[in-house]
């Protein structure tokens, strides 16, 4: 198994609305870098939901339940999606601020390239990412 952090601006796409349609397509993302990631995916894989921008915070947890496929968003056959479902909200928000303050996270891409919509995380990341969140 493998562990993401996906990235979305709430007034986009929020968890509350993850919640409520249950599951969706992560679709829309055209970043060579997190392509990659996205291609990557397994089904089963577990995603760290980050608000970006408003918030700047870990606040859910999703699984891959569709590994990438043509982007439904464009024409351009080299854009994937994956398809995703909410799995639980965190008992506690897990803040940017807070992330940065970890030496384990310090070498993750949320941390050193802040742009990326779509990262990486190592099983002690995520591991540090539920005690942090009180889960």
């Amino acid at each position: 198994m493998n562990y993401w952090i996906i990235k979305s601006e709430p007034f986009k796409y929020s968890w509350d609305k993850l919640v409520a349609d249950g599951h969706t397509c992560w679709d829309g993302i055209r970043n060579y870098s997190a392509r990659i990631n996205l291609r990557e995916m397994r089904i089963g894989d577990i995603c760290c939901f980050y608000h970006s921008n408003e918030g700047k915070e870990i606040v859910g947890l999703a699984k891959v339940i569709r590994e990438a496929y043509q982007d439904p968003t464009t024409p351009d056959i080299a854009w994937v999606a994956v398809d995703i479902e909410h799995l639980q909200k965190l008992s506690k928000p897990v803040t940017l601020q807070q992330m940065k303050q970890e030496p384990i996270l310090q070498s993750n891409d949320l941390i050193r390239i802040g742009r990326l919509s779509v990262c990486k995380l190592n099983k002690e990341g995520f591991d540090l990412i539920l005690k942090l969140s009180e889960c």
